[in-house]
């Protein structure tokens, strides 16, 4: 299951979009994660690798860099790495599609926190 999905750009680590799981599973521990991707992101550069896994503790954290956007999740170890990838690709074009031409003129964090409600090819993955 995806317990978390953050979107940042890469340029500056600027959060750009954010939806946790609303389950009792992750708990407290959800803050700790989201300041992990924060940190993650702040690390990000133009030479980093353009897709990672991640361990943290009992969760994997998976990413797609794209055209210096970030794609993230936080997945159970369980989860299978396919299909976390195949999720990042559903979820970068699709924000891409929407937004993809404003990414790099937004100031403000989380300015596309609207792409974190449920879209249709989200719906067998348990993320939102």
């Amino acid at each position: 299951m995806v317990l978390m999905t953050m979107i940042a750009r890469v340029s500056d680590g600027l959060p750009l979009a954010a939806s946790v799981q609303d389950d009792q599973q992750i708990g407290r521990s959800v803050l700790e994660y989201q300041n992990q991707a924060k940190m993650l992101f702040r690390k990000l550069n133009a030479q980093s690798p353009p897709q990672m896994t991640i361990e943290s503790g009992q969760y994997l954290f998976h990413y797609l860099i794209d055209s210096q956007v970030c794609y993230l999740i936080l997945c159970e170890k369980s989860f299978s790495k396919r299909l976390a990838f195949s999720f990042l690709e559903d979820l970068q074009n699709e924000f891409k599609t929407q937004y993809g031409s404003r990414v790099h003129t937004v100031s403000r964090p989380y300015s596309f926190i609207e792409f974190g409600t449920p879209l249709p090819f989200m719906a067998d993955i348990h993320v939102f």
